[in-house]
């Protein structure tokens, strides 16, 4: 994109802001689990191949294979912009590795963008305590020494709406729960943007369906290799380079049909 599209097509809010990343594997058992840990390598990939500051902040990995969820912050100027036509489910077909018949699976991912937000910006974000339901556990997986012996993860879920963010990667519970925070906020700020909620107390729990009908991208790994957005109509053959992060083409097609749409309805 030029630097005038740029700046035309990234001037929402918080568009010039980093971003956090949400994962969840949806239908599809343990193939929708793989699909969620190659999505979550997408997104490092591309945040890498752009030489941006990237961290996990939480990841709950399956039983046998993959990842239930993961969240992922992109520290970096405009990361928000870029990502955030990335919402939405994606969706895998290719033949299952986990079949022993060797049958073709489609598999769901959701995913989930919010901004970073500043010190600032979370500040103006009024969030009734009283609407938290805060638990704490052990993180799991590998880590330091506190990691298995101290509940140290923390998890939020916002009553009302029923959105719910969990932060495990800091070394104590306070920062993991300061972190939680800002992510739940964030969230909300988003949902209260899409639906026009002039407060937070307004919003309602619209959640990313992962599921049969809703996908925003096909990923198809058999019979044939291509992946299509469903809604910019941006496609290519290049399956195994989208996967290791060469989506630009897909985030500036996204950028330019929500722009023209946007437009067609001013």
């Amino acid at each position: 994109l030029g630097e005038w599209d740029l700046g035309r097509m990234l001037s929402g809010t918080y568009d010039s802001m980093g971003c956090v990343v949400s994962i969840v594997s949806g239908a599809g058992g343990v193939d929708a689990m793989d699909w969620a840990a190659m999505i979550l390598r997408m997104y490092q990939r591309w945040a890498e191949r752009k030489g941006y500051s990237h961290r996990l902040l939480d990841c709950t990995e399956g039983e046998e294979a993959g990842i239930k969820s993961a969240t992922i912050e992109v520290d970096a100027h405009m990361a928000f912009g870029y990502l955030k036509g990335e919402k939405g489910a994606h969706r895998l077909v290719r033949i299952s590795p986990f079949n022993a018949l060797g049958k073709r699976q489609t598999s769901f991912v959701g995913v989930e963008v919010m901004p970073l937000l500043d010190d600032e910006s979370e500040s103006k974000v009024e969030v009734n305590e009283s609407d938290l339901e805060i638990t704490t556990m052990r993180a799991g997986g590998k880590g330091g020494q506190n990691v298995n012996k101290v509940e140290t993860a923390v998890r939020i879920v916002h009553k009302p709406t029923g959105i719910a963010v969990r932060c495990a990667e800091e070394r104590t519970q306070l920062n993991n729960r300061k972190r939680a925070m800002a992510i739940l906020k964030a969230k909300l700020l988003v949902v209260a943007e899409e639906q026009n909620a002039a407060r937070i107390s307004e919003i309602r729990g619209d959640q990313v369906s992962a599921d049969f009908g809703s996908q925003i991208r096909n990923y198809v790994l058999h019979p044939y290799k291509m992946v299509k957005d469903t809604r910019s109509a941006c496609e290519s053959a290049d399956v195994n380079g989208v996967l290791d992060g060469e989506i630009d083409a897909f985030l500036s097609s996204y950028l330019r049909h929500a722009s023209l749409t946007e437009a067609g309805e001013g």
